[in-house]
């Protein structure tokens, strides 16, 4: 049974052709966190167990970081030696967060979609996002994205307003 976990380097393998799977999917955007993967962590074990400390570095409320980056906890939806997606919790929201973006980012690999994956992973990262103080999760979606809102919607999403092409919606966290 798939379960969110922390990144480990134990699922390099499986992380790294997940990657490879986004960088090939020509039916949809790369998601952004396949682009920030470091180049050497691509190749080399050591720089890949380097950028798995950094990702989990991201949650901590006290780290240095841009103003523009919220703290993070990133997990991953693996099942066995399998990384199947990835899902970001936003610690809080921007300006710009709150147009696009929200508090829970998910992507399930391409190898693994239709299957329910990204509706289970959402799922059980809303207990975790009550655990960090979100009693309502906003999750932004591509208005022609009709899976993922129909992910967001089974979950008790409730559709606010749509700012630019983006749906926005809430969704209770308990």
């Amino acid at each position: 049974m798939p379960e969110l976990i922390d990144p480990t380097t134990g699922l390099r393998t499986s992380f790294l052709a997940a990657v490879a799977e986004f960088r090939a999917d020509r039916d949809y955007p790369t998601p952004w966190f396949a682009s920030d993967v470091d180049s050497p962590a691509l190749t080399d074990t050591a720089a890949f167990a380097t950028y798995v400390t950094r990702v989990l570095s991201e949650r901590d409320e006290a780290a240095g970081r841009a103003d523009w980056f919220v703290p993070m906890t990133t997990l991953w939806w693996a099942e066995g030696d399998q990384m199947l997606g990835r899902l970001a919790i936003r610690h809080r929201l921007t300006p710009a967060l709150e147009k696009a973006g929200g508090h829970i980012g998910y992507d399930v690999r391409p190898s693994a979609r239709r299957q329910g994956h990204a509706t289970a992973m959402l799922a059980a990262a809303l207990p975790i996002a009550r655990s960090l103080g979100i009693t309502q999760a906003l999750l932004t979606v591509d208005e022609t994205n009709v899976a993922s809102r129909r992910v967001i919607e089974t979950n008790g999403g409730r559709f606010i307003d749509t700012v630019g092409e983006r749906r926005r919606y809430w969704v209770p966290t308990s």
